[in-house]
């Protein structure tokens, strides 16, 4: 009888382990993106092979980024929870003759301040000393945090899709939030790939580039560690800067039918930053700068060059 029950408990703890371990599907990208424009999916692919990543290693994480372009002034892009360097292309290339452009992905790190020290060592490594910040989502926050903490840093802000510091999103995430490094790795992207479906692709429009370029993200680009990591970051607190005390002109840009930053905290951001140049557009949900580069683009080149 013991014998059994032994041999019942190893099958249900391989059982187990086969369930907690079973890796995230891998998808090509041909099939990702076989409803974008071909010509959209072809430029992505060009941009990858134009500019690979580079690696540096900032306390024992790594970190990807690319720097290219021209022109007197850099700007540093800082994406979001499900993004990376290159989620900014069309946006970069739209830039590149006038700025030098840098983007980055974030590894797994679980601070703002160790997100920082990664981000101002790219700038160190890139010999810039001051940059424009063009921050969405939890990029958006980060923009802040180094205003707050590195306005020596930075010389324009941009906060983009985003929110200022608030107790809101973890009093409403914070139970999902503390169990995302205990669940199975599997279990967590396809939490993420189902908001990608039901909430962000059909307030983008149905844009397909949108729901093509995240869901290539959760097909094996972003790990359950970046994710914690990332929620981490979102739901730390700080004292929001005083841009105006500290000369940084700040621009908010924002999309009134965001599904991931709801209106109560978009007009908290502007509330914080009274000053801010605003931008609001128009059902364009939470990604706007990948459908509508142009416009986002444009938004930003008029700002930098504001005097």
């Amino acid at each position: 009888m013991r014998s059994k029950l032994r041999i019942v408990a190893l099958v249900l703890l391989v059982v187990v382990l086969v369930v907690y371990l079973w890796p995230a599907p891998r998808v090509a990208f041909d099939e990702v993106y076989a409803n974008v424009d071909p010509a959209v999916a072809a430029s992505l692919q060009e941009f990858r092979q134009a500019h690979p990543p580079k690696i540096i290693k900032v306390d024992g994480a790594s970190w990807e980024y690319i720097s290219f372009g021209q022109g007197g002034q850099t700007i540093l892009f800082l994406h979001g929870m499900t993004g990376a360097y290159d989620i900014w292309w069309r946006v970069m290339e739209e830039l590149q003759s006038e700025y030098r452009v840098i983007s980055v992905t974030y590894p797994a790190v679980d601070s703002l301040a160790e997100m920082s020290a990664g981000a101002l060592a790219i700038l160190d490594a890139e010999g810039v000393e001051e940059a424009n910040i063009v921050g969405t989502s939890l990029g958006g926050y980060f923009a802040q945090y180094l205003v707050a903490n590195h306005p020596d840093r930075v010389s324009r802000a941009v906060f983009s899709n985003t929110f200022p510091p608030n107790d809101l999103i973890k009093e409403k995430n914070g139970t999902i939030g503390a169990l995302i490094p205990f669940l199975p790795e599997w279990l967590v992207i396809d939490v993420l790939r189902g908001s990608f479906v039901e909430s962000i692709y059909p307030a983008s429009g149905n844009d397909e580039l949108t729901l093509a370029f995240l869901m290539e993200l959760s097909y094996g680009r972003v790990s359950r560690a970046q994710v914690a990591g990332r929620y981490r970051c979102v739901v730390e607190k700080f004292t929001a800067p005083n841009p105006d005390a500290l000369g940084i002109p700040v621009m908010i840009i924002e999309a009134d039918n965001d599904p991931l930053v709801e209106a109560a905290l978009r007009e908290q951001l502007k509330e914080t930053y009274p000053s801010a140049v605003i931008h609001t557009m128009s059902g364009v949900g939470h990604f706007p700068y990948l459908p509508l580069s142009s416009e986002y683009a444009q938004f930003l080149r008029e700002f930098f060059i504001t005097k």
